[in-house]
């Protein structure tokens, strides 16, 4: 697969890390295998999620091709910019063919990436996760490995200003790959939230204090901050979508 324009985004998002002065935290990233398939399954709390995603893969020297919303290769100028990095195009309405995508990439040895909970999650939580992620890797024969994002959803995420002021952290956690048989795909997806929820929470509890204080709206209420609950979160879902019917309907 031709990369002509990935290599020149890669060192411009890394410039643009420099210049907003931000530091990582990155761990585990050896359990992505530099050869081969491989689905990295990444928790979902930014709209900028999958500009930093990609680096759990760079020590690898791996380019992910991530799963992402029809709505971004509809748009009329990030559109070109996906298809040219071979992202997989997800509708959700016809979610077949984007995973016969998935696997033909990963059976073709490339290093493709989901989110197990399809939209962004207002809890800065784990919401419930689709099944697609165990089943894709099964199907494919390849490692699922889990990566936690932190610190990404202060830049850019639902309901909150943007915010690219400089001198952040960004967190980046890779866990130990999974390997679905796809048996029991509800079984095994529920074995993938739990590993999950743990690097979750060990990213969460290591991340510098003085940049979490308790009440801060990026830290989620279990943790002490004004995050919404997952219940919260979900009837904010709910009504967003409602939101997004009528204006389909008018």
């Amino acid at each position: 697969m031709r990369d002509l324009t990935y290599p020149p985004i890669i060192v411009t998002a890394k410039t643009a890390f420099r210049v907003l002065g931000q530091r990582f935290q990155m761990t585990g990233t050896q359990h992505v295998p530099s050869t081969g398939g491989v689905l990295l399954a990444y928790n979902h709390i930014g709209y900028v999620d999958f500009i930093y995603g990609g680096l759990a893969a760079n020590p690898s020297g791996r380019l992910v091709r991530f799963m992402s919303k029809r709505e971004l290769f509809t748009h009329r100028y990030v559109g070109p910019l996906m298809r040219s990095l071979h992202h997989i195009e997800v509708d959700r309405g016809a979610g077949e063919a984007s995973f016969r995508t998935a696997v033909d990439y990963l059976r073709s040895g490339e290093a493709v990436g989901i989110f197990p909970e399809a939209t962004i999650s207002r809890a800065m939580e784990l919401k419930e996760f689709k099944t697609g992620a165990v089943r894709i890797a099964a199907e494919a024969g390849v490692p699922l490995v889990p990566v936690i994002l932190w610190g990404t959803q202060r830049m850019m995420t639902k309901d909150h200003p943007r915010d690219f002021s400089r001198g952040k952290t960004i967190s980046i956690r890779v866990g130990e790959p999974l390997f679905p048989t796809g048996t029991d795909p509800i079984a095994e997806t529920a074995h993938l939230h739990a590993v999950m929820t743990d690097l979750l929470d060990a990213t969460i509890r290591e991340y510098p204090a003085d940049e979490q204080p308790p009440g801060s709206w990026w830290l989620p209420a279990s943790y002490g901050g004004s995050a919404p609950t997952l219940e919260e979160a979900a009837r904010l879902d709910a009504e967003e979508k409602e939101r997004r019917a009528a204006r389909r309907s008018r």
